[in-house]
């Protein structure tokens, strides 16, 4: 005669199951980071931006005598997930904004290009005529220089 299992026992495997899946759901999934490559007076640097949660926060690095550079990789909550990527030129009164990108996160797969998901981005500097080049990426794991 086969074994009945009572409804007590059923309800406590059912919430060990729950619990076990809601445990899984709450593992950090892979984290990514923010890969901006940039090019200025002949060298090029891969800057790395982990996922911050708030942006004030994040710090811009200086490019040259010139260029500050600010990336922040913001991908929580989702309905404010971004990435927005600063430069700014150093003047005698304070940093003056030149550009400001924003994308949105999980940025849109780009379409055979080689800069990735930002495409290549010039901005000149006026002073002495130079150029500062970047493109970023998302990369599964950190493989820049900070």
């Amino acid at each position: 005669m086969p074994r009945r299992t009572s409804p007590l026992a059923c309800r406590r495997l059912a919430s060990c199951c729950l619990l076990a899946s809601i445990l899984l759901l709450a593992l950090p999934g892979h984290a990514e980071t923010l890969l901006c490559h940039v090019t200025y007076g002949g060298e090029t640097r891969i800057l790395q931006a982990p996922p911050v949660s708030s942006p004030y926060t994040v710090a811009v690095r200086a490019i040259g005598s010139y260029f500050l550079f600010r990336m922040v990789f913001q991908p929580e909550p989702r309905d404010f997930a971004t990435i927005k990527i600063y430069v700014f030129g150093e003047r005698d009164g304070g940093p003056a904004l030149i550009q400001q990108l924003t994308h949105p996160y999980p940025p849109p797969a780009p379409a055979r290009s080689s800069y990735g998901f930002t495409g290549l981005n010039s901005v000149h500097e006026p002073m002495r005529d130079g150029e500062l080049q970047y493109w970023c990426e998302l990369a599964p794991e950190e493989k820049g220089t900070p």
